[in-house]
C-alpha cells in the first residue's frame, strides 16, 4: 500500500466520505476544530456503532494483513518451553505482545504508509470540496450581479441566506489570509472577497481562531462602510443563531461597540423644529439594523444563558447599559443636542421587551439591578426624567407631547413610517421609559433604587412621587371612549381601552401590576399622596371647579377601576375607611365618604359636566363597584349604610326598569337601529344596578337593606340566571355564587325569592339527575338495580348547594314545614322530583316497593338520600 491506485484511492474517498457523513451531527456541534478532533479519537468509546463503520472495518483488515505474522510470531516466543517468558504478576501475554508488535519495524512501517495514503486522500477530498465551493460563490456572486439593479431588500439579520453554505472545516492557515485581507487599507473589493469567504466558514472556528482580535476590528471598521456592512451584518447574524453564548457575546460587545463608535463619530443631530429624521438615509439605516440585530439577540439570549458562566452575562448586560448611557458618558457642549441610540432602541422596541425579559428571571434580574445600581443609574434617571418631562409639558400647557401622536403604529415593534419627528422620537422614549420603570419598581430592589435625584429638581423623586407622576398622566391623556354607546357596561368599557399604546393605558398597566402584588401594593399604592392624586378629580367635579381634565369621564372611569382594586384588599379597605386628611380640598373627610358621595350624584343624575346617559351609566357602574367592594364587607357597610346608597340603587333601578317597558317593540320594515340599541344599554344598565343591589346580600346587614328595597325577588333571579352559566359575582370575586346562596337562605324573605325564582327547583333536579344518571334507554336495557357506582362530583356539588339552602331553621320550615310528602302508590320511571319534599319522599323515606323499584341506582341514591 506504498503506492495508491486510483481505484484504491476512490474505495478510501468513498469510506471516509460516509463515516464523516456517519458522525456528522457529533463533529458539527463542536465548538472548534480542537474538538472536534477530540470527538473524532474518542470515537470508539463513546459511538456505539464504531466497529460496524465500512473505513473501521477496512482499517481493521489492512492492520490484520500487515501484522498478522508479526502477532503469531511473538506469541510463539513468549510461550515457547510452555511458559510466559515474562515477569510473573508484572505484565501479561496480550501486553507484552503489543508491547514488541509495536516496537517492530513492520509497524512502522505500515504507519508511516497509512499516514501517507490517508493524507493522499484528505487532499484529495480538500481540493474537490474547495473547487465545489469556489462554483457556488462564482454563482452567488453572478447572482449578486444580477440583483444589483434590483430593489434594495433589508435581510441584514435573517441568516437563512446563500451564506450558510459553508465550509465543514477551514484550516488556521485560511483565516489568517482572510483577517489580512479584510484590513481596511486592501481594496474595497478584496475586502468584499473575504467577506464572503468568511461568510461561508464556520463561526466557532472563526471566533476561536488566533487571529481573531484582528479580523474583529477589521470587521467592526468594515461595518461604517454601507458597501460592506451587509455582509458584516449577515456573518454576525449566523453567529448568533450557530454559536454558543461564549463566542456570541464576542459579536454582541462587538456591535454595540461598533454602535457607540457611530454614533459618536457621526454626531446625528436630534430633530428640533420642524425637522425630522430619516430611518432611510444610510447613516440611520446602518445604525438602526445593527441595533436590531442586537434586539434580537436581547429577546432570545435569555433562554439559554443560564447554561452558562454569569459573567458572560453580565458582559452582555454590561455592554448594553454602556450603549444606552451613552449621552451620559459623552455629553457635547453648548446647546447643540444629539440623537442618542435610546431613542433608535425605542423605536425598534417601544415597550421594551428587551428589559422585561431580562427582569423576569430572578437569574439575569441580580445582575441588571446590582450593575443600575453601581455603575449605570443614570439610565433609570433618564428614564425618570422623560416621564416628569412628559407630565410637565402637559400641565405648563406648552405640551411637546400633545394627543396628535398619542395614536401608534398597530405593530410597536417595527417602524411604520420612514420619517420620525422631535416629538414622535420624545414620546417613543417616553414609552420606553415607562415601561422600563414600571417594570423596575415590581421589584423590591428595583423600589430601593429610589429616591432618584433629579436635574433641576431641589428634592430627589421618591417611590410616591413616581406613582403620581403616572397618574397626573393618566388623567391628563385619557383613553377617549368608543363612539359605540352600547358600551355601558364598564368590564366592556375598560377592555376597550387595553392593548393601546395611549398614555393612560400605560399607566393603566403599570398600576395594575402594581394592585396585584401585595407588597407593592403597598409601598407604591397605600400612601396619602397617591390616593389624594386619584380622588382630586373626583373632587374637583363634586366641587364644581375647573379641571384640566379634556374628557373627564374616561379619566374617572380609569380612575375607578384602580380604587376598586384598591379597595378590594384589606390594607387598601382599611385605608379608605378610616384615614383621615386623603383630601386636601375643604374639610378633612375619609376617602370613603367621597367615593360614595360622588356615586350618589352620579346616580341622581345631577352632575351636569357628564350629561350623556351612556358615559354616565359606564362611569356610575364603575363607581358603584368602588363601593361595591366596601359594602360586601361589614366595616364598609357600618361606614356607608348611613347614605342610603342601596335606596338610590333601587331607585335607579326602578326607573330604568320602567323607561325599558315602555320602549315599542320593533316594527318589521322599521328603522330599528337606535330603538334595538337603546333597548340592549338599558338592559345592561339594568343587570348592573341588579348585580350592585345582590352584593348588598354579602352580609346580614346589607341583606336587611336588601330586604327593605323590595327588589330581592328580581335579585335573586339575576342571581339565579348567572348561576346557571357559571359565572363569577363580579372581576374582583373570582368565586361562584355559592356563599351569596347561603345568605339569602336565612332569611324567610331569601328563601321564597329562592324558589320563586327556580332556584331549588333547578337543584333538586341536578341532584336526581346526577345520582340516578341513566338515561331512558338506558332503564329500559337495565330494570333492576344495579350495584353502587361511584358519586359524580356534579352530585356532590348540588348536594352542597342544598345544604346551604337548608342551613338554617327558617329555611328548613320554609321549604318543609307543615308539608306532607307524596307517598304515592306508583311512581313511573319519567317522574322526576322537583322540590325539597319529593326528594325526601324518593331517596329517604322510602318506605315502599314502588318507591324502590322506581329507582335506577337504589342502593347508592338510597344511602346518598340518609
Amino acid at each position: 500500500m506504498s503506492q495508491l491506485s486510483a481505484d484504491e484511492e476512490v474505495q478510501l474517498q468513498t469510506l471516509l466520505t460516509k463515516l464523516l457523513r456517519s458522525i456528522s451531527d457529533k463533529i458539527s456541534g463542536a465548538p472548534s476544530t480542537k474538538c472536534a478532533e477530540e470527538i473524532l479519537l474518542h470515537l470508539e468509546e463513546t459511538d456505539k456503532n464504531f466497529h460496524n463503520y465500512e473505513f473501521v472495518r477496512y482499517l481493521r483488515q489492512h492492520v490484520d494483513g500487515s501484522l498478522g505474522t508479526v502477532v503469531e510470531d511473538e506469541i510463539q516466543n513468549l510461550t515457547k518451553g510452555g511458559h510466559h517468558a515474562v515477569g510473573s504478576g508484572h505484565d501479561t501475554l496480550i501486553h507484552a505482545v503489543t508491547r514488541r508488535t509495536r516496537d517492530s519495524a513492520q509497524y512502522h512501517q505500515m504507519i508511516q504508509t497509512l499516514k501517507n495514503s490517508m493524507m493522499v486522500v484528505v487532499e484529495s477530498l480538500i481540493n474537490k470540496f474547495e473547487e465545489n465551493q469556489l462554483g457556488k460563490e462564482e454563482m452567488y456572486t453572478e447572482m449578486e450581479r444580477r440583483q444589483s439593479n434590483s430593489q434594495y431588500a433589508d435581510n441584514c439579520s435573517d441568516s437563512d441566506s446563500s451564506f450558510n453554505q459553508s465550509y465543514a472545516f477551514i484550516r488556521q492557515e485560511q483565516l489568517q489570509v482572510l483577517a489580512e485581507k479584510l484590513d481596511s487599507s486592501k481594496p474595497k473589493e478584496v475586502r468584499r472577497e473575504a467577506l464572503q469567504a468568511l461568510c461561508c466558514a464556520p463561526p466557532p472556528d472563526v471566533l476561536s481562531c488566533e487571529s481573531w482580535s484582528t479580523m474583529r476590528r477589521n470587521l467592526c471598521a468594515a461595518l461604517t462602510e454601507p458597501d460592506l456592512s451587509e455582509n458584516v451584518l449577515q456573518f454576525f447574524a449566523k453567529s448568533f443563531s450557530l454559536s454558543p453564548l461564549s463566542v456570541t457575546r464576542e459579536i454582541y460587545t462587538s456591535l454595540a461597540k461598533s454602535v457607540e463608535s457611530g454614533f459618536l463619530s457621526q454626531r446625528l443631530s436630534f430633530p428640533t423644529g420642524s425637522a425630522t429624521v430619516d430611518v432611510n438615509s444610510p447613516q440611520i439605516s446602518l445604525l438602526l439594523k445593527q441595533i436590531r440585530l442586537m434586539n434580537d439577540f436581547q429577546k432570545e439570549v435569555t433562554t439559554f444563558w443560564i447554561r452558562h458562566p454569569e459573567k458572560y452575562m453580565e458582559e452582555i448586560i454590561e455592554s448594553t447599559f454602556s450603549l444606552l448611557s451613552f449621552h451620559h458618558q459623552h455629553g457635547l457642549t453648548g446647546t447643540e443636542k444629539i440623537l442618542e441610540p435610546v431613542y433608535l432602541f425605542s423605536l425598534l422596541d417601544i415597550k421594551a421587551t428587551w428589559f422585561k425579559k431580562w427582569m423576569h428571571g430572578y437569574y439575569s434580574r441580580t445582575v441588571v439591578l446590582r450593575l443600575l445600581q453601581k455603575k449605570y443609574k443614570t439610565l433609570i434617571v433618564a428614564a425618570l426624567q422623560q416621564c416628569l418631562h412628559y407630565s410637565e409639558s402637559f400641565e405648563r400647557g406648552t405640551s411637546e407631547s400633545t394627543d396628535s401622536h398619542v395614536e401608534e403604529p398597530n405593530d410597536p415593534g417595527l417602524p411604520q413610517t420612514s420619517v420620525y419627528s422631535r416629538k414622535e422620537l420624545e414620546y417613543a422614549f417616553f414609552v420606553h421609559s415607562l415601561c422600563v420603570l414600571g417594570k423596575l419598581i415590581i421589584y423590591t430592589n428595583g423600589r430601593k433604587l429610589f429616591p432618584i435625584k433629579i436635574r433641576k429638581h431641589k428634592d430627589p423623586i421618591t417611590l410616591t412621587d413616581l406613582i403620581v407622576i403616572l397618574i397626573n398622566i393618566m388623567c391628563q391623556h385619557p383613553h377617549p371612549l368608543s363612539s359605540n354607546t352600547s358600551l355601558t357596561d364598564v368590564s366592556h368599557a375598560l377592555q376597550h381601552v387595553e392593548g393601546s399604546l395611549s398614555p393612560s393605558c400605560l399607566v393603566m398597566e403599570v398600576l395594575r401590576m402594581l394592585c396585584e402584588r401585595t407588597e407593592c401594593a403597598a409601598d407604591c399604592l397605600y400612601q396619602t399622596p397617591v390616593i389624594e392624586a386619584l380622588l382630586a378629580p373626583v373632587v374637583a367635579l363634586l366641587s364644581a371647579q375647573q379641571t384640566t381634565m379634556g374628557k373627564p369621564a374616561a379619566t374617572q372611569i380609569l380612575i375607578a377601576d384602580i380604587l376598586a382594586r384598591i379597595a378590594s384588599t384589606d390594607r387598601g379597605l382599611a385605608l379608605f375607611l378610616y384615614e383621615k386628611n386623603l383630601v386636601g380640598h375643604g374639610e378633612r373627610t375619609f376617602a370613603a365618604h367621597i367615593i360614595v358621595q360622588f356615586t350618589l350624584r352620579l346616580l341622581n343624575e345631577t352632575m351636569p359636566s357628564l350629561s350623556e346617559s351612556d358615559v354616565s351609566h359606564t362611569l356610575c357602574g364603575a363607581f358603584i363597584f368602588v363601593c361595591q367592594q366596601m359594602y360586601n364587607t361589614c366595616e364598609g357597610l357600618q361606614v356607608l349604610q348611613t347614605y342610603g346608597l342601596h335606596k338610590a340603587i333601587a331607585a335607579a333601578w326602578k326607573k330604568t326598569s320602567s323607561l325599558s317597558e315602555r320602549i315599542p317593540t320593533p316594527v318589521s320594515g322599521a328603522c330599528t337601529g337606535r330603538s334595538t340599541q337603546e333597548t340592549a344599554n338599558m338592559l345592561v344598565w339594568e343587570e348592573t344596578l341588579l348585580g350592585s343591589l345582590l352584593n348588598f346580600a354579602a352580609t346580614p346587614k346589607g341583606l336587611l337593606l336588601l330586604q327593605q328595597t323590595g327588589a330581592i325577588n328580581e335579585c335573586v333571579s339575576y342571581m339565579f340566571s348567572r348561576f346557571t352559566k357559571k359565572l363569577q359575582v363580579s372581576r374582583c370575586e373570582k368565586f361562584g355564587y355559592g356563599v351569596m346562596v347561603t345568605q339569602v337562605a336565612v332569611t324567610a324573605p331569601g328563601v321564597a325569592a329562592l324558589h320563586s325564582s327556580g332556584f331549588v327547583r333547578s337543584l333538586v333536579v341536578e341532584l336526581w339527575s346526577a345520582l340516578e344518571c341513566g338515561s331512558d334507554d338506558a332503564r329500559v336495557v337495565h330494570p333492576r338495580p344495579t350495584p353502587m357506582d361511584p358519586i359524580d362530583r356534579s352530585c356532590f356539588k348540588s348536594f352542597l348547594s342544598l345544604v346551604n339552602l337548608l342551613s338554617s331553621s327558617l329555611s328548613v320550615w320554609e321549604f318543609l314545614g307543615q308539608q306532607s310528602l307524596p307517598n304515592k302508590s306508583e311512581y313511573t320511571l319519567r317522574e322526576m322530583p322537583t322540590s325539597i319534599p319529593d326528594l325526601i319522599d324518593r331517596l329517604i323515606a322510602v318506605n315502599s316497593d314502588a318507591k324502590i323499584h322506581s329507582l335506577f341506582h337504589y342502593e347508592q341514591s338510597h344511602t346518598f338520600g340518609l
